[in-house]
């Protein structure tokens, strides 16, 4: 079903991003930045200047360009590709324009349960989503094997939400209505959600894909229980299916990542959820993520973005705070979210260069 991947990529020279998500040793903690590929790079808002966004994530050669942008101005330990989670409801028919101002927004938002009609029940990703996978490879390419490359999509209940307040919001009142309300019909179309992202992600891994995430950044409008219904199984499932279809196509087994942002109720179950590395938002304590999770699992985060604000030695000291906290090994540090548009790229460059001198220090002694 899948285009398998060419054979024939560069060989990859710094592996230690994926050293760290399968919980080998390694000499200093790998990082990267969600968002790193943004609009707080001069250089990227040169790039999309004259572009409609979405056009621009169907592009793999600008694609590539973003995704690179980053890794030459800082040693990051891995890529992650240029693109957007609501490509997967476009792939399924739903119309996504990029509003100045206000962000994504759905020209025809979901509002009855009937309006699960319109929707693809059938995607081939390939044909809606070919040219992600263009990218991946491409990119991939042009890494030369300088740092692996993340592939991501959103998860079912995050891009749910989306489909239903066709935007933004602050309540996700009209989507959790949804759960209330239509509970049936929530469910077909998490499960619509969780094909297609399961497609989706073998694949990004069948077009390069050296590890992947997965984005349920709506988690903390959840309590425990939606959260239980809703979206956890989802997240199981997608670990589980994509996992056996890698297996059944010969791919390789990538890491994957689930990063659910606000869900620290959550974090036991994420820890048994099926995958190597559960990513953490900034509002939990490094050490009660560990006792959490286990040491079977490695973990990602999380650094509150706003600390990029701070004078560079300042960020330094919080650096060395959160490696003290979570150790330096089964660790990836990373912001707790992505990067604002306004920050300083030098403030970004003194936050990786932290991470690499602190944890070699730790490491060395």
């Amino acid at each position: 079903s899948f285009i398998h991947s060419p054979k024939g990529f560069p060989k990859l020279k710094n592996d230690t991003f994926l050293r760290a998500a399968r919980g080998e040793e390694t000499e200093h903690t790998p990082v990267w930045c969600m968002r790193q590929a943004g609009r707080y790079l001069p250089e990227f808002r040169e790039t999309r200047a004259a572009q409609d966004f979405f056009a621009t994530c169907r592009s793999p050669k600008l694609c590539c360009e973003l995704t690179l942008q980053p890794l030459r101005r800082f040693p990051l330990d891995a890529a992650i590709i240029f693109s957007d989670i609501l490509v997967v409801p476009q792939a399924l028919g739903m119309e996504v324009v990029m509003v100045p101002g206000k962000g994504p927004t759905f020209t025809e938002p979901l509002k009855e349960v009937e309006d699960l009609l319109k929707l693809r029940q059938k995607v081939d990703v390939t044909a809606e989503l070919g040219y992600v996978f263009q990218a991946i490879t491409l990119t991939r390419h042009s890494l030369e094997g300088r740092v692996p490359l993340i592939g991501f999509s959103g998860a079912p209940w995050t891009l749910m939400s989306y489909m239903i307040e066709g935007g933004g919001s602050t309540t996700m009142s009209k989507a959790k209505s949804w759960l209330y309300r239509h509970p049936e019909a929530s469910h077909r179309l998490l499960r619509l959600l969780a094909d297609v992202v399961t497609d989706y992600l073998v694949g990004q891994v069948a077009a390069g894909a050296q590890a992947l995430q997965l984005f349920e950044s709506h988690a903390g409008h959840l309590g425990p229980e939606q959260f239980q219904d809703f979206a956890l199984p989802y997240i199981r499932d997608i670990a589980r299916a994509v996992k056996s279809k890698l297996k059944e196509e010969a791919l390789p087994l990538v890491p994957m990542i689930i990063f659910a942002k606000d869900a620290h109720y959550a974090l036991r179950d994420l820890a048994h959820a099926g995958y190597e590395v559960v990513g953490l938002d900034w509002t939990i304590r490094p050490q009660e993520a560990r006792a959490q999770i286990g040491k079977d699992v490695t973990l990602q985060g999380n650094l509150d973005p706003c600390a990029l604000y701070a004078p560079k030695e300042k960020i330094g000291e919080l650096v060395k705070k959160m490696l003290e906290g979570f150790g330096t090994q089964r660790y990836i540090a990373n912001l707790g979210h992505g990067l604002y548009p306004d920050m300083n790229p030098e403030h970004v460059g003194a936050f990786v260069e932290a991470v690499h001198a602190h944890s070699r220090h730790i490491n060395k002694h």
